[in-house]
């Protein structure tokens, strides 16, 4: 986080020794001024010059050298200017008045230049006040979590204090030696502590009683309820976004799981017939068959996407030939090998994954190819680059427009150009499911006209493995 100017909340200490040294030097400067004015004005009223330096002193170092220099410029007007000159006495009564009068009257200038300054720095102390609460507020309101913003918004406090260090805890924090605890209340609640060096002096602790902790209770309190509202409003966006999913789950069942359903019943009733063929019947049996399939397909895809999404999916990993799951894929297809054509580089090295959960993604990865390949052959190629393992599925279908590019993976989307085929648009949002949770990426690439290319890779841990693990279970394709 970006660091700010120091705020100090205290005023810079001047040297009382300076302020003499300087007291005496106004003095002599303002007695040599008197000099020329002598021809323009009388003695008397030429007094007023010493005021200009007694105000100055004043402003400066406070009331009691402005003083000072108030009664050494009686004495200096007294010694060199006022009859008899050269030393400590008056002759004329008039020139006491005009003496005792400048002394009252240097003291009250004196007086006023002090109440003048104190209120000055009053100000620009409630100034850098307000700018350090600015400060912390901007710190505490700004990041998502809470957490982050503490050790940045003590450290504000630490470096505006001079204090060698600070800490901002929230709920009670026990008092150790060494440093002081003081609590950050919101009404009766105790809702953070304040740490700092029982080191500071008394003038910075009553500031930070009065001035800051008083602020940071409210900039405290504001920053959990904010956090509590951003929770609150996070928890209601993935409410409504369970239950879209639920919404389109319940599409998907009404009319995926209706389809294949009415199509086995309306099959079963027609074999009781007495009138249909052999022939009919045979037909009949290979449709509920295929209805039967496409139906357990998809409610192993349904579960498959429930297990994603509640974080169940945990891959059991061990060494695994890519080649391997590749070929325990295609098997399960059970399409003809001219469906494909494979450049598997020889001696790739093992992967640690689950060979399971990767061959449902590549049994759907591969279908939802020849799906939309057009009768082309699709190309699957499997390379080591670098320190990654690489595979490619290419086919040469319609292709995928860009705008629908980052939303294929999503579950229950199906494209632009999926409307001549079934499907409920899980398979490639399991796809991903399944690579990632096994420590793997998957994108696409696509020029529409040209085919679509589907990219898997795979880090390379650089281990020697033993056997590979083969698939145990396969599972059919993404209808």
């Amino acid at each position: 986080m970006e660091q700010s100017t120091p705020l100090l909340l205290r005023e810079p200490p001047r040297s009382r020794s300076l302020g003499v040294i300087v007291s005496i030097g106004v003095v002599a400067v303002c007695t040599a001024a008197i000099y020329p004015l002598k021809p323009i004005a009388p003695d008397v009223s030429l007094g007023v010059v010493y005021l200009i330096g007694v105000i100055a002193v004043s402003i400066f170092w406070g009331f009691w050298l402005g003083l000072l220099t108030a009664v050494l410029s009686a004495g200096a007007f007294n010694f060199f200017h006022i009859p008899p000159t050269g030393q400590f006495t008056i002759q004329d009564s008039e020139n006491w008045v005009a003496l005792i009068a400048f002394l009252i009257a240097a003291a009250l200038v004196s007086s006023l230049a002090e109440l003048g300054r104190a209120r000055a720095i009053e100000a620009d102390q409630r100034r850098r006040e307000a700018d350090l609460m600015a400060e912390l507020a901007r710190v505490l309101l700004g990041p998502p979590t809470i957490g982050d913003a503490l050790p940045v918004a003590a450290q504000r406090v630490a470096t505006a204090l001079e204090l060698d260090s600070a800490s901002l805890q929230l709920g009670e924090a026990p008092e150790h030696p060494g440093r002081l605890a003081l609590p950050l209340s919101q009404g009766d609640e105790r809702i953070g502590t304040l740490i700092v060096p029982t080191t500071v002096d008394s003038e910075a602790l009553r500031r930070l009683r009065e001035r800051v902790v008083p602020g940071l209770e409210a900039l405290l309190a504001a920053a959990i309820d904010r956090e509590a509202l951003v929770g609150a409003t996070v928890e209601t966006e993935a409410l409504r976004r369970s239950d879209d999913i639920k919404t389109a789950l319940l599409r998907t069942v009404s009319h995926d799981l209706r389809t294949p359903l009415t199509a086995i019943r309306a099959a079963a009733e027609m074999l009781s017939s007495p009138t249909i063929s052999e022939e009919d019947r045979q037909e009949l049996r290979a449709a509920i068959v295929e209805d039967s399939e496409r139906l357990a397909t998809l409610v192993d895809n349904l579960l498959d996407l429930s297990r994603l999404r509640t974080g169940t999916a945990e891959p059991s990993r061990d060494w695994t030939s890519i080649e391997e799951v590749i070929e325990a894929a295609l098997d399960d297809l059970q399409l003809e090998r001219g469906s494909f054509k494979l450049s598997i580089e020889a001696g790739l090295p093992f992967i640690r994954a689950d060979s399971a959960q990767l061959e449902r993604a590549f049994v759907n990865l591969l279908s939802n190819a020849v799906r939309y390949s057009g009768g082309e052959p699709v190309s699957v190629r499997a390379r080591e680059v670098s320190d990654r393992l690489v595979v490619r599925v290419v086919d040469r279908g319609p292709g995928i427009p860009e705008r629908e590019l980052e939303r294929i993976f999503e579950a229950f989307y199906r494209g632009s150009g999926s409307d001549s085929h079934s499907g409920a648009g899980l398979g490639l949002a399991i796809v991903r499911g399944f690579i990632e949770a096994n420590g793997g990426q998957v994108s696409v690439e696509s020029l529409p006209g040209q085919g679509t290319a589907f990219v898997v890779e795979f880090p390379l841990e650089g281990e020697t493995p033993g056997e590979p693990t083969v698939p145990a279970e396969r599972a059919p394709a993404a209808k």
